[in-house]
């Protein structure tokens, strides 16, 4: 049965993240070596489970010139949903009826328990380079404007190990609380016991390209360049002024990003609104 062979294809915790990855991504599919930077899997390795998913009917292959890409069918992930769902409704349909095509991809998106924090809670992990500046603000604006339905965290590839004071003083002035804000290395974020996050955003173009550690729980990814309020020279009142003008143009990002479907959605639409929101800004980073 297919079903049973689907389902064993995802039994196993590697082809459970290959999977998840590629439905985030979307119809337009990832490079074979994309995910085995991604996921930290030896290309040996990986082939073998992309051949147990492609031979289950979750994936698609598709030879592009040298290199392979990899989709996933998400008619076929729907179909087992529904078979799943006839199966295990059959005696009381009325237990399912409030199933929908959003939320039925929702499981499979993201685990069932939370390592840290509520379930429901939309969790993000800001990065940026030094993570003293950009980043922080980020953290702060998206924990007060949140108001607990999204949490925030920040980190960067090469913390600078302190947090920029006007970075603090601006987001002072503007009443969000800076308790607890630190320039901290992104390793902290990889470890076993991490929050597993839902979404990734990088506000510098140099962590945006670095190879990130894997990230619990196959996280969505976007980047929303900004200029460097810190690497602004001149008197306080202009360097302030450019942490003023950053924290504004996050204000307006973050704003965008509350009022998206943030769960139990089209993953892939969510995708296309994420990385609109950081061309909102001409001049990005």
């Amino acid at each position: 049965m297919q079903a049973v062979k689907a389902l064993s294809a995802l039994a196993q915790e590697t082809r459970l993240a290959i999977f998840r990855l590629l439905v985030r991504r979307g119809p337009g599919g990832v490079a074979a070596g994309e995910v085995a930077v991604q996921l930290d899997v030896a290309p040996n390795t990986l082939s073998f489970h992309f051949r147990t998913l492609v031979e289950a009917g979750l994936v698609r292959a598709t030879q592009d010139g040298r290199f392979v890409h990899y989709a996933a069918d998400i008619p076929a992930m729907l179909e087992l949903l529904d078979f799943l769902t006839a199966e295990c409704c059959e005696e009381d349909p009325s237990c399912c009826a409030s199933m929908r095509d959003g939320a039925r991809v929702a499981p499979l998106l993201r685990p069932l328990a939370e390592a840290a924090g509520a379930a429901g809670v939309f969790k993000v992990l800001v990065l940026c380079t030094g993570n003293s500046a950009r980043s922080i603000l980020a953290e702060a604006l998206i924990n007060a404007m949140g108001a607990g339905r999204v949490r925030a965290w920040s980190a960067g590839s090469q913390p600078a190990g302190r947090v920029n004071p006007l970075a603090l003083a601006v987001l002072a002035e503007q009443g969000v609380d800076t308790a607890g804000l630190a320039s901290k290395s992104w390793d902290v974020f990889a470890a076993a016991d991490a929050p597993r996050f839902d979404l990734v955003v990088t506000v510098c173009a140099n962590a945006a390209g670095e190879v990130c550690p894997v990230w619990r729980g196959a996280p969505l990814a976007t980047h929303w360049g900004l200029p460097d309020p810190a690497a602004v020279e001149g008197s306080e009142a202009l360097r302030r002024a450019a942490f003023v003008d950053t924290l504004q143009a996050l204000r307006r990002r973050i704003s965008l990003l509350l009022r998206l479907p943030l769960t139990g959605g089209d993953p892939v639409a969510l995708q296309r609104q994420l990385d609109a929101i950081g061309r909102i800004d001409e001049g990005a980073a």
